[in-house]
């Protein structure tokens, strides 16, 4: 994500590298290469024109301090109206009423349906919520049995009316089997089209109007670029919607969207997709997707993927296994288990400062972790709790067994003993001081 335009913005503030001051030509010249970059990643043309301006006039105004390099001071300067360009402020999704009503619209393919699964997941995982999912889409059956599979993995019912052709009237049904059966929250999921026309308007017009939402959401794929602006403008005119969600930003997208259909649309990005698992949604922070632009990485979303992840009596436990030197496969795999929730392994890893721009060309496979659990789940009980018995014999079965080699389990043996050996250096003190301090983290408090 952003790969394409970070490294361009990149290449913009070397030219001001060197030198002893911020001047009208060197700016200009450093302008005209980040206004390239913004337009090369299908930024709106108005917009890009407008920020570089913006950019052009308060670095102008800048005094560059002795400990401050002009090419730090237009970094700084680009990051803060980037952040502003993409909303400035986070925007939170409205969740008042009883129940609260969540309007899904957007085109067929942007993954509107996919979506509402998993804004179905964060809301009762995340809030507390019982999200109650009304099948609207009453003219693709593939369609509502999509949403009722993705309801069945998140553990929340699906409302729908085989045969009936009135998305109005189901939507304004379920509501109220929402009120008769406590479901605090109602996302409605709305029928797509392949471009935008006049019925699909009239049609979902008629259900806002029908059910007065809380929050009415555009779902829209950031692979299409300028065209999800343009489209983003159409159902604004007609919807007024309250949020944008942005999918498929872990795609070869060029960012376009993102930081154009704030200014066109005048509404917040609110959540972004990373990918096809249910728990690849984020809460969009145009702080932190300006860090990432600029090649700074995202170290707050990694703590915070990390904290979802984090479970104290799993970390006792494991403090006082490892103390004993008792830390076996079997721990290993649930550690490997808990990084996999965690998201996409590169866009994890691009969250590190320094780190997405070494990873651009490295290609990182989800799949990274599989060989290490065949290894694992080859060997019996006995040899996963007690590693040392894990003899040549041994080993060529577990090779077999796996589908792997004798030297991917001699490596993965060796791995393990060294990560052995770390952990049992830093318990004690050091651990006890690092669990208190993942403790003391907002949300870590049980």
């Amino acid at each position: 994500m952003f790969d394409n335009l970070s490294e361009r913005l990149e290449r913009s503030f070397k030219i001001l590298k060197g030198e002893g001051k911020i001047t009208e030509i060197n700016v200009a010249e450093t302008l005209k290469d980040v206004r390239k970059a913004l337009l090369d990643a299908d930024v709106n043309y108005k917009v890009a024109k407008t920020f570089t301006d913006t950019v052009k006039q308060k670095a102008l105004g800048q005094n560059v301090l002795t400990a401050v390099k002009p090419s730090q001071l237009m970094v700084k300067i680009v990051h803060d109206e980037l952040a502003q360009l993409m909303g400035g402020e986070t925007a939170d999704i409205n969740l008042d009423g009883k129940p609260a009503v969540i309007l899904m619209s957007g085109l067929q393919g942007s993954g509107k349906t996919t979506f509402t699964g998993k804004l179905a997941r964060m809301l009762k995982t995340k809030r507390g919520k019982r999200p109650l999912l009304v099948a609207c889409d009453v003219y693709r059956p593939a369609a509502i049995e999509q949403l009722k599979v993705l309801a069945t993995e998140v553990g929340v019912p699906v409302y729908s009316e085989d045969g009936s052709k009135d998305p109005v009237k189901i939507a304004q049904n379920a509501i109220q089997q929402a009120k008769v059966n406590n479901y605090d929250v109602v996302i409605v999921d709305t029928a797509g089209r392949l471009a935008v026309d006049e019925e699909m308007m009239n049609e979902i017009e008629a259900i806002k109007n029908g059910i007065n939402p809380n929050e009415i959401l555009f779902v829209v794929d950031s692979m299409t670029g300028q065209d999800a602006v343009n489209t983003a403008k159409e159902f604004n005119d007609r919807l007024d919607f309250t949020g944008v969600v942005l999918t498929k930003l872990d795609g070869d997208t060029r960012g376009g969207a993102a930081l154009s259909i704030r200014t066109v649309v005048n509404k917040p990005i609110k959540f972004v997709g990373t990918g096809e698992k249910l728990e690849a949604i984020d809460q969009f922070h145009p702080e932190r997707m300006a860090d990432r632009i600029l090649g700074m990485g995202d170290i707050v979303s990694l703590v915070e993927r990390a904290q979802e992840q984090y479970d104290e009596a799993e970390a006792k436990r494991l403090q006082k296994k490892i103390q004993k030197n008792q830390f076996d496969f079997n721990d290993f795999l649930s550690q490997i288990q808990q990084i996999k929730k965690m998201g996409n392994l590169k866009d994890l890893a691009s969250m590190i400062p320094g780190v997405g721009k070494a990873i651009k060309d490295v290609d990182i496979d989800d799949n990274a972790f599989k060989s290490i659990e065949a290894i694992i789940y080859s060997m019996t009980p006995e040899e996963r709790t007690r590693p040392e018995i894990l003899n040549s014999s041994r080993r060529q079965r577990i090779a077999k067994g796996s589908g792997t080699n004798i030297q991917e389990v001699n490596r993965l043996i060796k791995q393990f003993d060294q990560t052995r050996k770390m952990m049992k250096m830093v318990t004690g003190s050091k651990f006890a001081k690092m669990q208190s301090m993942m403790q003391g983290m907002p949300g870590m408090r049980r």
